[in-house]
């Protein structure tokens, strides 16, 4: 199902200094694809698939909030989390809080044990919220592939960190711009994208897009 969510007016977004909070989620979204974000900060849509129900169901143990402790390991469940400096707002799958008081998050993906830079950036991001938070150090968090059923640990180094903090940045600058970029690509992995329908990659990609307007020139130039 494909809807589109109406936007928050703009009206007092830069008082104060402080950025729009925007939702960490939409980090994954940029750094796997800049349209696809923009489609959702910039028009507001939402849209569901086959690939999204299996996250949804991936996910269905870890989004009920509440905590359980195992093996001496705090496992805080739906963790609301945020940053004021970051302008980020959202929850963390899991959140262990280890006996010497430290955390670690755990971010749950659909599939198998493989890493994805916008996987371990939206980690990142969570890691970021909650030292700001609890005025913590996080080195390390982990990202859970439910195909696999395997963990994979990040190091949450400063290389990660800046990569992370650019990205955030730029996805203030999208929405504030309210301008969506062309696909810059056409592969079998956009079919698999809940918004396809509605980015249309095919027609929007830029090669598409420079052909189009050369075959609108030529036509007037006739």
């Amino acid at each position: 199902m494909t809807t589109k969510e109406p936007r928050e007016p703009k009206e007092g977004m830069d008082t104060g200094g402080a950025p729009e909070p925007l939702p960490l989620s939409l980090l994954n979204d940029y750094l796997y694809c800049p349209r696809r974000a923009a489609l959702k900060i910039v028009e507001g849509w939402r849209s569901g698939n086959e690939h999204t129900a299996r996250g949804d169901i991936v996910h269905e143990h870890a989004d009920l909030p509440g905590y359980e402790v195992a093996k001496g390991v705090t496992l805080l469940r739906a963790l609301p989390v945020w940053s004021d400096r970051l302008g980020l707002n959202g929850k963390c799958d899991i959140v262990e809080k280890r006996s010497d008081g430290s955390l670690f998050p755990v971010e749950f993906k659909v599939g198998k044990r493989r890493q994805w830079v916008n996987d371990d950036a939206q980690l990142c991001a969570q890691a970021l919220c909650l030292e700001e938070m609890f005025r913590v150090s996080i080195p390390r968090a982990a990202v859970f592939h439910a195909e696999s059923k395997r963990r994979r640990e990040v190091d949450l180094d400063e290389k990660l960190r800046a990569r992370t903090e650019a990205a955030i940045r730029a996805l203030h600058a999208m929405g504030k711009s309210d301008t969506i970029p062309p696909a810059q690509y056409m592969e079998d992995a956009c079919e698999e994208c809940s918004l396809f329908d509605i980015c249309l990659p095919q027609i929007t990609r830029t090669e598409a897009a420079s052909a189009a307007e050369a075959a609108i020139r030529r036509l007037y130039q006739t």
